[in-house]
Parts: structure tokens; C-alpha cells; sequence
């Protein structure tokens, strides 16, 4: 079993990390950026070290990480999300340096990281892919070629691209023809490639993705599926687990053309496999995360699996604790992206000092987060600061607790995306159980009125005041 691990990360992420690790008897070994002396995952783990005073170069050098992992006397490297967890030169150095990547192999992070690949290798597996290009296009003539071959609108995209970066939507060939060149652009600063590729739009799908497990024994499962159809410009607001929107047999088909794709490939480790399903309920496969996702609390609220602790287990080359047999889904489960972000002002980043904050709590709700009264929130990454995650025995019932939840929770000093997550709540479409991709851009209303509170929690605001006044 693996004795001590480097978390190659930072925030709420590391956190999760840290817990899973301490559970299961291992050291833990944090990194930071001066920006992140103060953070929460340095007080927490067993031992940090600092990156030095750059902001974000610290965390992005593979060379930095690997050498700090083996003269720290770790023998396995956990990368989290983000930054280098789909790096392939990272896992490669592990590799020579004898430190166990807790991911899968670089070889599938390289395959699954150029989309055009990914969707190559699993078309000719029997998983079906949108329509598109056959591999990336070779000049702006050649994406026009195909878009008119398979009609617009289409999507062209980076082919190195992901978190909604490198992507664009064209209705006719002037779009297309305005968009190659900026597209081009920013895939090249953003992921150093000017590959791109062209897939037909499916106009408002919806985002379904399963999440997979496999030990290096040859067993692969799925722990069911999320539904992240509630987003903003490709970015997610929420996920829920399992989708309130799939019926019993296309969760059944969808978790098979996932362990499918996973089998395909040699995956090892955990991974998500996104789906998008359209207007006639077909499944297309659109990417392979080959790392842990934000999301994957809901999952665990489910099922019960701990899947940091079962990543560790695997890279430490035991079987998986559990069969497909014995994953049974239990509720649902909704996690919200708490966001420094003001919601009224186009989602701009609040970054800021946290000047009062206190968790949500009661059954079935559970707090991801790395900030605390005091934490200066550094305006040098992403702005997600805390995940609320809620389950209850329904979907009505996790939707009244969630708003429960969102009312209890106290993050002051900084705007945050927390009283826009109420108002989707109370959105008779979502609580319906049937939406897609589209819902943001058709209730602009729910920004009108992200400011209301009920009753409740301006009560509750009104007493924290007064304990603060009383000092209590």
C-alpha cells in the first residue's frame, strides 16, 4: 500500500485529498505558492512545502513536483483536477522517477487528451460519436468543406481544448469563416496546439457523463451517471447524481458505453466519460476526463464510494473494493460550485477577504471547501472557493433540502453564486427534472432576482449579526 503521498495541487481539492489519505493511514504532502502560504490545505496536511513566489508556475512544473515527491520520501503523486492532472510528461517523469501517479498511464492520458484520437479509437469500439471531421482539419478551407458535408450549425473546437476554452458555436459559413482564426488563436495560447476539429451542434442537449473505475487487474465498472446540463458558456454551475432525466435502461446503456470506452482504451484509475444526449434521446460520446472531476462527491453520495481512497487503492495495485453488482444508486444527490463570482455583473470574479463564514450542515449535507473567516481569497485562480453537496431520499426532497442548505451556508465579504443557485432551484423547469444545456441562457430572469432571501435566512443573518455584536 502506498505510504505517503505529494498533492500536487491546491484548494478545496488538496483538502479532499488530505482526508481520504488520513483516513486510510497515509502521509500527506502539500505544496503552495506564497500567494498560498496561508491556505487551508497547508494547515491540514502533514508536511508542505513551498513552490516559491511565483503564482501559478510552481504547480504547473512537472520536473519542480516529481523531484519535491521523491526528496520528501514519497512513493505516489496525486495530481487532483486541474493544472497538470491530464498532463501525460507528468505521469512519464513519475514513472522514471519511481513515484506511483495516481491517474491512469501517460500513454491514455495523450490518446484521450487529443479529441480527434479519443473519438477515433472509440467509434471503432461501438461507441457512438457526433458527426464530424475525420481527424482535425487541415486549413480553413478544408473546415468549411465539411461543414457544409454535414450541415450547420456545427461546433468547431480545439482539439487539445476542454473546460469550454477553444470552442465556438457557427450557424453558416461566415461564422465559421469569422471563427476559425480566433479559435486557432486561442487554442494555441491556451494549450500550446493549433489543431482543431469540427463535430455537428446538437442544439441544447443534454449533458449526461458517467463516472468509471478500473484497477490494473483488468476489472472496470461504473458508479452510475451525473447530469451537468446546467451551465454557463460550457462552464458548470451544478451537477446531480443520479440524472433525474434517464430512465432505468438508458442509465443501464449509457453505464455500458462508458466501461466500454474505458475497456477500449487500457484505462486504470478514475475517469469520466461524457456523454451528450439529444432531443431523440441518442447518446453521443464527447470527451474522457482521465482524472478526478470537481462533480465526483454526488457520486459518492449515492453509491457510498470513497473514489479518492479507491484511486489510491488501485494505483497502490489492489483490486477494487467493489463489482458492478454491488454499486446500488441511493437518492440524489446536487453539488453546487460556491463561485466568488457576482452573478449581476456577468459571473465577474469577487475576489476578496472572507470576512465571515460558517458551513451548512443537518442530514445529508456535506461541505468541500478551503476557505475560513479571515482567508484572503487570491485573485490568481479559479474562483470556486467551497462545494455544497446535499442528498435526500428524492428528487422534491433534494431540491427543498438544497434550499435549506444554500440558506444556512455564510460566506460574507466576497459575491458569490450562492444566492443564484437558490433561484434555479426555485425554477419550475428544473424542479421538473427536465432541462439542457440551454436552461441559463433561457431564464435570464433568475438573474433579475438573485438577490432575494426569504424569511429565513434574513432572520438567520439578523442573528449572526447580533451574536457578533453581543460577542457571542
Amino acid at each position: 500500500m502506498i505510504k505517503k503521498i505529494l498533492i500536487a495541487n491546491r484548494g478545496e481539492i488538496a483538502v479532499r485529498i488530505i482526508r481520504a489519505c488520513t483516513e486510510l493511514g497515509i502521509k500527506s504532502v502539500a505544496v503552495y505558492s506564497e500567494a498560498d502560504r496561508y491556505a487551508l490545505h497547508v494547515k491540514k496536511a502533514d508536511e508542505a512545502y513551498s513552490l516559491g513566489p511565483d503564482t501559478v508556475a510552481g504547480y504547473l512544473n512537472a520536473h519542480r513536483l516529481v523531484n519535491l515527491a521523491v526528496a520528501t520520501g514519497c512513493d505516489a503523486l496525486h495530481p487532483g483536477y486541474g493544472f497538470l492532472s491530464e498532463n501525460p510528461e507528468l505521469a512519464e517523469i513519475c514513472a522514471r522517477r519511481n513515484i506511483q501517479f495516481i491517474g491512469p498511464e501517460a500513454r491514455v492520458i495523450r490518446q484521450m487528451g487529443d479529441k480527434t484520437q479519443a473519438r477515433d479509437l472509440l467509434r471503432q469500439a461501438g461507441v457512438p460519436v457526433t458527426p464530424g471531421s475525420e481527424g482535425n482539419v487541415t486549413d480553413l478551407e478544408d473546415a468549411v468543406a465539411v461543414a457544409d458535408a454535414i450541415g450547420y450549425p456545427v461546433m468547431l473546437k480545439a482539439t487539445s481544448g476542454g473546460g469550454g476554452r477553444g470552442i465556438r458555436r457557427c450557424d453558416n459559413e461566415p461564422e465559421l469563416r469569422r471563427s476559425y482564426g480566433r479559435v486557432i488563436s486561442e487554442a494555441e495560447k491556451a494549450f500550446g496546439s493549433a489543431e482543431v476539429f469540427i463535430e455537428k451542434y446538437i442544439g441544447n442537449p443534454r449533458h449526461i457523463e458517467v463516472q468509471i473505475l478500473a484497477d490494473q487487474h483488468g476489472n472496470v465498472i461504473h458508479l452510475l451517471e451525473r447530469d451537468c446540463s446546467i451551465q454557463r458558456r460550457h462552464q458548470k454551475l451544478l451537477e446531480i447524481a443520479p440524472s433525474p432525466q434517464l430512465n432505468d435502461e438508458q442509465r443501464q446503456l449509457i453505464g455500458d458505453l462508458a466501461v466500454r470506452a474505458a475497456e477500449a482504451v487500457g484505462y486504470t484509475n478514475a475517469g469520466t466519460v461524457e456523454f451528450l444526449m439529444d432531443s431523440e434521446e441518442n447518446f453521443y460520446f464527447m470527451e474522457m476526463n482521465t482524472r478526478l472531476q470537481v462533480e465526483h462527491p454526488v457520486t459518492e453520495a449515492i453509491t457510498g464510494v470513497d473514489i479518492v481512497q479507491e484511486q489510491i487503492r488501485i494505483a497502490s495495485g489492489l483490486t477494487l473494493s467493489f463489482s458492478q453488482q454491488d454499486i446500488r444508486r441511493h437518492g440524489y444527490a446536487i453539488e453546487f460550485r460556491i463561485n466568488a463570482e457576482d452573478p449581476k455583473n456577468d459571473f465577474l470574479p469577487s475576489f476578496g477577504r472572507i470576512t465571515r463564514y460558517f458551513a451548512s450542515g443537518g442530514p445529508g449535507v456535506r461541505t468541500d471547501g478551503a476557505i475560513y473567516t479571515g482567508y484572503e481569497i487570491p485573485p490568481y485562480y479559479d474562483s470556486m472557493c467551497a462545494k455544497l453537496i446535499v442528498w435526500a431520499p428524492t428528487w422534491d426532497g433534494v431540491i427543498d433540502r438544497s434550499l435549506r442548505a444554500l440558506q444556512d451556508i455564510g460566506v460574507y465579504g466576497v459575491k458569490t453564486t450562492i444566492p443564484y443557485h437558490m433561484e434555479i432551484l426555485r425554477n419550475a423547469e428544473f424542479q421538473s427534472g427536465h432541462f439542457n444545456t440551454g436552461f441559463v441562457e433561457a431564464h435570464p430572469e433568475l438573474i433579475d432576482y438573485s438577490e432575494r432571501r426569504d424569511d429565513r435566512a434574513i432572520a438567520a443573518t439578523i442573528a449572526v449579526a447580533i451574536a457578533a455584536n453581543m460577542g457571542l
